[in-house]
């Protein structure tokens, strides 16, 4: 066993905890594991190491990465999905062997000093934030959003593309552009809802407008949409005058808990659920009910898990602390339950987990046309972590890790009036109002 002054080289440590076929992993101290024509990971420092030992897995990886402590010279930064899942298939965990087991703890020992300084991008952890007010208050939810939505709309423009539209595309072919996903998302959602012209909707987490302006200018409704983001919130409504949309459509920059408008023929949730907290479902969709006329739709598209049994993100998580503060996820069930629980029917329940797979492939390689304008506008720390956080993404979606699911709900009446007929299919065709 390869030791250096008697202590357990990280090569070696890394021979012993990984069953390694497809990773050339090499360490400041000389040593190395895995095959020579793997993908290649090298450990720059004593101080690398200790990232990923003080949080193994994601967290550690992505924190040593973001200080330059590990570097892997194979990687696109700006589409990291192959070396990401390099590092998946290529390097898998193993139990080590209990003779083994006393070696490794020495070795621990002696590198285990401390956590280094965090990267500036990464948000404190959960009990820490509990000084901004109790998870998904209106304060603390204000702010989670703020880190997350508010990095650049310069930034979003180059990694979205035109249609600034930040939730799961439909792909009506595999060669379908992101710009005509996006399109197709949005007509889907509207001909879900069975908007028509005079209808009022109400879209709440509405981002940069895309479904606002996409309902009010092809099917003739007046809408209101509502977020939290400041940023969001004068984007949309520039774009808005700009289309000439303005008195039929409304961008208000409120938590949608501040809606007080009710009878709307139909509202739109497209990625809103993600920041609710299962926990927080039971009111959100009395919440939404209530502001339905009888007969009314509400569509709720949102990222899940593909069982129940997870109801939050974990907390040392890289996800957790770089992309969604105070974000959780459960199964589909978890929210047809919630949605039942509080007097809506489903009508219809999708899942369209291999076009969210497609959609982060499209932004990655936005983000990677685009890598030096995103750097100069947002800083390389924070291009990287997108990198990090959409290629992953990616990954989990396809190896049905996470999920997304579109779910149509009614305010049936107590006679039963759920506002749908016979049909079983949704109308092919959107109306071309402008």
């Amino acid at each position: 066993m390869t030791t250096t002054n008697g202590v357990l080289t990280v090569g070696a440590a890394a021979d012993l905890l990984f069953d390694n076929t497809g990773v050339r992993l090499t360490a400041w101290d000389g040593s190395a594991s895995g095959p020579a024509d793997g993908l290649r990971m090298h450990i720059e420092s004593q101080r690398g190491l200790n990232y990923l030992l003080t949080a193994p897995g994601s967290l550690g990886l992505a924190r040593a990465y973001l200080h330059d402590e590990v570097s892997l010279p194979d990687i696109n930064e700006g589409d990291p999905y192959e070396v990401l899942k390099g590092l998946e298939d290529g390097l898998r965990a193993r139990v080590p062997q209990l003779r083994g087991i006393p070696t490794l703890m020495r070795f621990a020992a002696t590198h285990r000093w401390q956590v280094p300084r965090l990267p500036a991008e990464e948000t404190p952890s959960r009990t820490r934030r509990m000084a901004a007010g109790l998870a998904h208050g209106k304060r603390r939810d204000a702010a989670a959003i703020a880190h997350h939505y508010d990095v650049s709309n310069r930034f979003y423009e180059r990694v979205l593309g035109p249609s600034m539209a930040y939730t799961c595309a439909t792909y009506p072919s595999a060669d379908a552009t992101l710009q005509a996903a996006q399109e197709a998302k949005f007509d889907l959602v509207c001909r879900k809802l069975g908007l028509e012209p005079g209808m009022r909707l109400l879209d709440v987490g509405c981002g940069w407008g895309g479904m606002v302006r996409h309902a009010v200018a092809h099917y003739g409704v007046t809408a209101l949409g509502v977020t939290l983001s400041a940023a969001q919130a004068g984007y949309a409504a520039a774009q808005i005058e700009r289309e000439g949309l303005s008195g039929r459509a409304e961008i208000r920059r409120a938590d949608y808990r501040d809606v007080t408008e009710s009878g709307f023929d139909a509202v739109s949730s497209i990625g809103l659920t993600e920041h609710v907290g299962p926990g927080n479902y039971p009111g959100y969709f009395a919440f939404l009910r209530a502001r339905l006329v009888d007969g009314g739709r509400l569509l709720n598209h949102c990222i899940t898990r593909p069982d129940n049994g997870h109801r939050s993100i974990p907390e040392r998580g890289f996800i957790n602390r770089y992309v969604f503060p105070d974000g959780g996820l459960t199964g589909s069930g978890d929210i047809v339950r919630a949605a039942e629980d509080a007097g809506l029917e489903v009508r219809h329940h999708e899942n369209l987990r291999e076009h969210y797979a497609l959609t982060c492939r499209d932004w990655c390689a936005n983000l990677s046309t685009h890598w030096n304008e995103c750097v100069a506008e947002a800083g390389r720390s924070t291009a990287r972590v997108w990198g990090l956080y959409l290629a992953g993404s990616r990954l989990a979606f396809e190896r049905n890790r996470i999920q997304l699911h579109q779910v149509l709900l009614t305010r049936t009446t107590s006679q039963g009036r759920s506002g749908f007929g016979l049909a079983t299919l949704f109308p092919e065709k959107a109306p071309r109002l402008r």
